[in-house]
């Protein structure tokens, strides 16, 4: 019998401050776990990747249970700002040094293809969660930056991505930004995780799932099924089993290719509509540390970055007045006429890869355990390929490529997550 034990997984103090989204939405109630549950699928987690799971499992007509400890979604998702892009934090470049032009590339474009499929499931089920098409705007402040991005865009063009170089010219004459190149991309979007998240789970409690409130304590697997322990002195048995616990890190062995961070985040109050940049695009700036920028339906600028290394909540909590006032200033720098005044301000626990790729797929030495972890700053984007892939696997479906985000999948010359880094480093020089 192989099992993990979940006693210990961290998910407290997951975020801090309070993030602007979820209004004016109403949050669907789990039920208390009163007996013993016999179902097809059990979701750990019901944050935006348990809700994706979740809402896709009960549509095929599956027995679901999504199964939490917390209020739905108001863990790792709270403190999401939702920048649906596909573009990955590792580039094209970077990806291609580590795994070749052809894999690049699938990468790329199973990442551009999840959020036209989350693009689209929102649409057919009109999910009221502030969805927006939006272009997406990457930053470059310096000469090797800019020779680095006209590199980016020929590798994109020879892929078929939608992408478009702009010199500093272009940058200023058309969105008022001094940086010295860029790259616009078609294909993005922004939404309220949490409405989102909501939403789905609606979904999928109308298709018979049931939203349930507990915690997994235990997991046994055995005899071609999945045993959950919970607090409740009841338990749940499955065919099979999906880990959504976000940045609630679970009781395995996470791949050397992962480690966790802290990362921080602000919103402003309303601007004036005339202030905002053109097309409200979603803004990435290549410092570091980094910044992103984008925008709500009421006007506000969401900031954030200034990702460190920082693991405990306490520590990570005490620099949030420093972290604020770094994305303030460094959002000022970008965009002069932003009113920085900030109505909301969060952190919380990150999480990221070596390669800037998700971690999906069987769990090792855990049979019919499926672990759905969408780390980055694509976060949202993996959840929902995430969804696809697992979905595919628990009806017995495989493709080639679901390797190359598997969990114990190597990166070639990998010796530690720093390797990684100076790899794609070089492969920029």
């Amino acid at each position: 019998m192989a099992e993990i034990d979940l006693q210990d997984s961290s998910h407290d103090r997951l975020t801090s401050g309070l993030s602007p989204w979820g209004l004016p939405g109403t949050r669907p109630s789990y039920q208390p776990l009163e007996e013993n549950l016999k179902v097809d699928a059990l979701v750990i987690g019901g944050g935006i990747t348990g809700a994706l799971m979740g809402q896709l499992l009960a549509e095929r007509n599956l027995s679901v249970a999504i199964v939490d400890r917390e209020e739905p979604g108001l863990g790792s998702t709270a403190a999401s700002t939702a920048m649906l892009q596909w573009e990955i934090d590792r580039t094209l470049s970077e990806l291609e040094q580590l795994y070749g032009f052809e894999r690049a590339v699938g990468m790329y474009r199973r990442s551009a293809a999840a959020v036209a499929g989350l693009s689209k499931l929102i649409a057919t089920h009109r999910i009221p969660c502030d969805f927006r098409p939006r272009q997406s705007l990457f930053l470059t402040s310096n000469q090797e930056g800019a020779r680095d991005l006209l590199t980016e865009v020929a590798l994109r063009r020879r892929a078929g991505l939608p992408s478009t170089y702009l010199e500093h010219c272009d940058l200023f004459t058309e969105f008022e930004l001094d940086r010295d190149a860029g790259i616009l991309s078609r294909g993005s979007a922004e939404a309220d995780p949490l409405l989102l998240t909501w939403g789905l789970l609606d979904i999928a409690r109308h298709h018979g799932a049931r939203l349930v409130g507990a915690s997994v304590e235990r997991l046994h697997s055995e005899g071609g099924r999945v045993t959950a322990e919970t607090d409740r002195s009841f338990v749940i048995e499955a065919k099979a089993a999906v880990l959504a616990t976000g940045y609630a890190l679970p009781g395995i062995e996470m791949p050397k290719l992962h480690r966790p961070t802290s990362s921080w985040a602000l919103a402003t109050l309303p601007q004036d509509p005339a202030t905002l940049w053109r097309d409200q695009a979603l803004i990435w700036e290549d410092s570091n540390p980094y910044l992103y920028m984008r925008t709500t339906p009421d006007g506000r600028i969401v900031a954030g970055g200034e990702d460190d290394d920082t693991i405990d909540p306490a520590a990570r909590d005490s620099k949030l007045p420093q972290k604020i006032m770094a994305i303030r200033e460094k959002m000022k720098r970008l965009w002069p006429k932003a009113d920085t005044r900030v109505a909301n301000a969060w952190c919380g626990t990150f999480g990221e890869t070596a390669d800037g790729l998700p971690l999906i797929g069987p769990v090792p030495s855990l049979p019919h355990v499926y672990g759905a972890y969408g780390y980055g700053g694509n976060g949202i984007t993996f959840s929902y390929l995430a969804a696809q892939m697992i979905g595919a696997m628990i009806a017995g479906g495989y493709r080639e490529w679901f390797d190359d985000f598997a969990m114990d999948r190597d990166v070639p010359g990998l010796k530690s997550f720093a390797a990684v880094e100076r790899s794609g480093a070089d492969a920029l020089s």
